[in-house]
């Protein structure tokens, strides 16, 4: 078949299964643009190429397939960094395909002309340059089983205008992609099994630590059968959440700088950790010389580059986490642990922190309070999106997920604006899904254009924005460090029942917590997309905190509810 390289694109993506891509036309991508038309590919028009690799990014959490963003040359390329980067560092398969300038006029500063590959090396887990039309079939097959095998990852594909106006003789090629030292899928040796499995029968106060590896491994129903198997709590990582039910009574909540104060604890007294599918990231630990001191450590992930990387451990196991637990688990003794439970469990009578009830209902509207309620009117049945920030802290704490893939935010990058783009991959990913997005007013301005995308595409989202006035989480820095010199967070912010209605969608205000039911339902039974300004109490601070580089046990806790009552 004669086909241009254009062409091959498309034909490529088909063979990938790609249902839809995210983008924005420019001249050096235009030639697969024309081709787009006649390939059965639902194009999404972001507003902003940044949006287009969020998108692509959210489409990829939610399904568990490859995303897939587009953009041209120079400033279209360049504004996908900022999403590759963040799909990198949350391992999340997205393939980015740009067009470049003509192969003659590379290194020349031509118009448009950026050297994106160079750009873009450190935050992809791999990158092409593609510069002959033969050459474009195998690069984007490459891609895509690079993207979605092993520790998934981010690939970009540049391709030249000449490359894809090309025309060759070409045939569709289903043999499997082989990479010569490209290994994947390691398997872990059986000495590393047995000094695990010592470990793990002798051990008397065991906590998992369930991270994003367990959801995307699919191994969310063998880490329950092996807690429930050795009776062993678990601790969830911002990105784990969801891999191990909120409700199951071995689920201790999040971990870390914003974690529940009886999860650090327990990790703290713990004298063996299993770390499943996490990365010991540095709002995990805090400082790392007095992490779980008396601890042995067990680490399975499928990236070997991780192991001993930011905490030693005692075991590490290479491997895809289910296939790993799957074998260890017939070899675990059963076990029962009525003290170390117990323990825990008067842990927690200690603290209220994740007790909606001991919060204090004065009148004022709390973003604790808004999440909680959206929880509840929700069903905890929602697919909830949410931007970086104070609300994504009160989100992991007081909206409560029972199954994977309901909760897709940023975590390694921590960027602001990601919310609303990937939702709408998300719901593009899963259509059916009650999609929620929790931003906050500083992240949502950040990328607040793609509501037009919604408009213009029909979907039906809801959009929470927790307005406090402030940039929230870095305002409350400057409140516990800085000696409440807020300098720069303060933020006006446009009316956003206004805006939702500039961009042609509905838009509900809520300032009293008696109200919260009543507009959430109304965006519920709304067709289209549904903003709502929900004004919370402007000082208001997540607890607990550990500061940046403290021990995990050095936490700032909540003031009581008394001290606070007296003040309001």
């Amino acid at each position: 078949m004669k086909r241009t390289g254009a062409q091959i694109i498309w034909e490529v993506m088909v063979q990938e299964g790609v249902e839809v891509v995210f983008g924005y036309p420019g001249g050096a991508i235009l030639p697969c643009y024309d081709a787009m038309l006649d390939y059965p590919v639902r194009h999404v028009l972001t507003r902003h190429e940044q949006g287009a690799a969020h998108a692509a990014d959210g489409y990829a959490r939610a399904t568990g397939r490859v995303g897939v963003a587009m953009a041209t040359s120079g400033p279209g390329a360049t504004n996908l960094v900022t999403g590759i980067a963040t799909a990198m560092l949350d391992s999340s398969p997205i393939v980015c395909i740009t067009g470049q300038v003509a192969s003659s006029a590379i290194g020349s500063d031509a118009f448009q002309e950026t050297d994106v590959t160079g750009v873009t090396l450190p935050i992809t887990k791999h990158n092409y340059l593609v510069t002959r039309t033969e050459d474009i079939g195998p690069a984007l097959r490459e891609a895509f089983y690079i993207a979605r095998s092993g520790r998934p990852g981010p690939v970009l594909v540049d391709i030249t205008k000449d490359a894809q106006q090309g025309v060759i003789d070409w045939e569709p090629d289903d043999s499997p992609v082989r990479l010569p030292g490209y290994r994947p899928d390691l398997r872990a040796m059986p000495e590393e099994f047995e000094r695990a499995l010592e470990l793990i029968n002798t051990a008397e106060r065991p906590v998992i630590l369930a991270g994003h590896g367990v959801i995307m491994s699919n191994a969310t129903d063998v880490v329950r059968r092996f807690a429930e198997k050795t009776q062993t709590p678990v601790a969830m990582t911002l990105l784990g959440i969801g891999g191990f039910p909120a409700s199951h009574p071995l689920n201790l909540g999040m971990m870390g700088m914003h974690g529940e104060a009886w999860v650090n604890t327990a990790i703290q007294e713990a004298d063996l950790l299993l770390a499943f599918g996490m990365r010991f990231d540095d709002r995990v630990t805090g400082n790392v010389r007095t992490y779980a001191p008396k601890a042995r450590k067990i680490h399975i992930d499928i990236d070997p580059s991780e192991i001993n990387k930011n905490v030693r451990v005692d075991v590490g196991i290479v491997g895809d986490l289910r296939d790993t637990l799957e074998e260890l688990l017939p070899r675990v003794e059963p076990r029962e642990r009525q003290e170390w439970l117990g323990y825990i469990d008067m842990l927690k009578g200690d603290s209220a922190v994740r007790d909606i009830q001991y919060l204090p209902d004065n009148g004022h509207l709390y973003a604790a309070h808004v999440i909680n309620d959206l929880w509840h009117y929700t069903g905890g049945n929602a697919l909830v999106v949410t931007d970086v920030g104070q609300h994504q802290m009160w989100e992991a704490q007081y909206y409560r997920h029972e199954k994977p893939r309901t909760l897709i935010t940023s975590g390694g990058l921590g960027t602001m604006g990601f919310a609303l783009p990937a939702a709408i991959g998300a719901k593009l990913g899963r259509p059916d899904e009650e999609v929620w997005v929790i931003a906050g007013d500083g992240g949502f301005q950040m990328t607040a254009a793609e509501l037009s995308t919604c408009a213009q595409e029909g979907l039906k989202l809801n959009i929470a924005i927790i307005n406090n006035g402030f940039l929230g989480m870095v305002r409350q820095w400057q409140e516990f460090f800085y000696e409440r010199r807020y300098a720069a967070t303060p933020m006006r912010s446009p009316d956003f029942v206004k805006l939702a209605e500039a961009h042609g969608l509905t838009g509900l205000r809520c300032e009293r917590r008696e109200d919260i039911e009543a507009v959430v339902r109304q965006a519920q039974q709304t067709p289209g997309t549904v903003v709502i300004d929900f004004r919370v109490e402007q000082e208001d601070s997540v607890y607990p905190m550990v500061p940046a580089g403290a021990d995990l046990h050095a936490m700032i806790r909540r003031p009581s509810p008394i001290a606070e009552t007296a003040q309001d």
